[in-house]
């Protein structure tokens, strides 16, 4: 985006699956180097608008502003890119961070939940397995992680799947049915919904070993 006095200021969106949840920024900076008719325009335009700014300094501070090449600008927008994506990837990871307040029944279930990832859960499943009825369960699950069953094992199995898919002789589909999804269109939809990316493109992104 470019302001009325030509500075340009660029913005690359931090998202949660398909969620924007923020905004990493650059800005404000010249792309090319202002000119001094430019700078008449802009003074006229600060006039107009009440400035009481001396010219001489509006002139200092104006053609002093930080002049970012093309090149260097599309660097600095590739980095914003990888650092959001970064962010994106571990929020999955804080989801399924155990809290240390969580009360005994949580935390049994998550560790439940993790050594039996792989086979098709239930609910009612993990809350006969930590001796609680499957209402109480159900109701204390929600409250303590922020998300109801399904999601919390969707998250638990695509967390399995990212550590998976650094070994590249395994194929996308053995991992999904390695992780637990019955299906691999299953498996790629719920992966992008939750990392925003499929898991071929994730892979893809991943330094190789």
């Amino acid at each position: 985006m470019t302001c009325a006095f030509g500075l340009s200021e660029t913005a690359v969106p931090v998202r949660m699956g398909d969620q924007v949840v923020g905004f990493l920024q650059i800005g404000q900076v010249f792309r090319k180097r202002p000119s001094a008719a430019q700078f008449e325009r802009v003074y006229q335009l600060a006039q107009r608008w009440g400035l009481t700014d001396s010219r001489e300094e509006l002139r200092r501070i104006y053609l002093g502003t930080r002049v970012v090449p093309s090149r260097q600008h599309d660097h600095l927008v590739r980095l914003l890119h990888i650092f959001a994506q970064h962010l994106s990837l571990i929020s999955n990871q804080i989801f399924v961070q155990q809290q240390s307040a969580e009360p005994p029944v949580i935390v049994r279930a998550k560790e439940y939940i993790a050594a039996h990832q792989a086979e098709d859960l239930t609910l009612a499943q993990v809350a006969k397995a930590v001796n609680t009825s499957t209402f109480y369960f159900c109701k204390i699950f929600r409250r303590m992680t922020g998300l109801n069953f399904t999601d919390y094992v969707s998250r638990v199995r695509v967390e399995k799947a990212k550590n998976l898919l650094l070994n590249r002789n395994l194929r996308v589909s053995e991992i999904a049915y390695e992780v637990g999804f019955q299906s691999l269109t299953h498996f790629n939809r719920v992966f992008k919904r939750i990392l925003g990316m499929s898991p071929t493109k994730y892979r893809m992104r991943l330094p190789s070993m």
